[in-house]
């Protein structure tokens, strides 16, 4: 049993260890268990995997009249939890963070099925903190990370990715062609998240004449909360080379394509552009638990893997920061090495090889 999402860096990693261990294991039954009307409800069952919904909901860290069902949701979450559990009698739960996560390796936890807990993040969630108490293993990917979990518990085996991303070589033709780019110009890849980052996209509307005027196009997931203001804007401007699209399915072409990424710093991400190998401009999200993604990208920062720049600066300042990396091949020769140095491709096998020890 898998269980947790609410975003791509939690459902992503949970569907690649699905797949790993599916190939490994094709008589198994895997069951995903998520928070109803989040992504995982829709990006499970396309990956060919059964999910059931709980209604569990997270607690916002405002005064909210929502908050006021949240115990109301959590209890019944916690029920449901302890029925799916016990229905479906697996053999092991994981658990990679989002709200369901919590309910279900408690209800698991409570009848002593072995639970390991994959934590994509520098900084550890709450609900983690307090899982992994009685959780048998606890992969992470960053190190460190005693300070959140029992010491010996921890493996650190990085974060899972999707396998097509293991290997760009001789796609960057076909790549251009899918997106409908030109082969005589830079590519600029901005990536917000599945839900869209205002900062990124606003960054992108700032400079975008001068992109195209300096000779750039840019690839420009925008996110599905912004993408029919992003579309027609970029639509009115009648520029050719600003190529938005809500969500990107085809990772692997737009790696493949870009001579820099810009990027929020979600786990996720951080670990899939460790893999691709191309100068990276990271702008953290400010609105997220202890600042855990500015925490991600400094690991990366500090080993000149990366380049940081502020929320609060990105608007205005995105295309200067392009400009400085593109235009010194040292510079981009350099963050391409230095970022594929702390890869882990093999995350995801390892954390199999995890799995099959609490089953055995």
């Amino acid at each position: 049993m898998i269980s947790g999402g609410g975003t791509g860096g939690h459902i992503y990693p949970a569907i690649a260890i699905a797949n790993a261990w599916m190939e490994k294991h094709p008589d198994s039954e895997v069951l995903f268990v998520g928070a109803l009307g989040k992504m995982e409800m829709q990006k499970v069952p396309e990956a060919g995997y059964k999910i059931i919904g709980l209604p569990v909901a997270g607690l916002q860290r405002k005064l909210t009249l929502a908050n006021l069902s949240f115990p109301i949701k959590l209890l019944k979450s916690l029920t449901q939890a302890k029925r799916i559990v016990k229905e479906f009698d697996p053999q092991v739960v994981v658990g990679v963070g989002g709200y369901a996560s919590g309910p279900v390796l408690y209800a698991a936890q409570g009848k002593k099925i072995p639970t390991l807990i994959q934590e994509q993040n520098s900084y550890a969630g709450l609900t983690n903190k307090i899982l992994s108490k009685k959780a048998r293993k606890i992969c992470v990917a960053y190190p460190g990370m005693e300070k959140f979990f029992p010491a010996d518990r921890i493996v650190n085996t990085g974060n899972p990715v999707r396998k097509d991303l293991l290997n760009l070589e001789g796609k960057r033709e076909k790549a251009l062609d899918h997106f409908g780019l030109d082969s005589n110009r830079k590519t600029v890849l901005v990536l917000g998240g599945s839900l869209g980052a205002r900062t990124l996209n606003q960054g992108v509307l700032k400079d975008m004449e001068q992109f195209e005027k300096d000779g750039y196009q840019v690839l420009w997931q925008c996110g599905k909360f912004y993408f029919k203001e992003m579309a027609e804007l970029t639509e009115q401007s009648g520029l050719k080379h600003i190529h938005v699209r809500e969500f990107i399915r085809e990772m692997d072409l737009a790696y493949a394509a870009a001579d820099v990424i810009v990027s929020r710093a979600g786990a996720l991400s951080v670990s899939e552009l460790s893999l691709v190998g191309k100068p990276v401009i990271f702008i953290p999200s400010p609105n997220v638990a202890e600042d855990h993604q500015t925490k991600n990208a400094m690991a990366y920062v500090t080993h000149h893997a990366a380049v940081l720049l502020k929320d609060g600066e990105a608007i205005g300042n995105m295309k200067k920061e392009i400009d400085q990396i593109l235009n010194n091949p040292d510079l981009v020769e350099s963050l391409g090495e230095n970022i594929k140095k702390l890869a882990k491709p093999h995350a995801t096998e390892t954390i199999v090889n995890e799995i099959e020890k609490l089953v055995a």
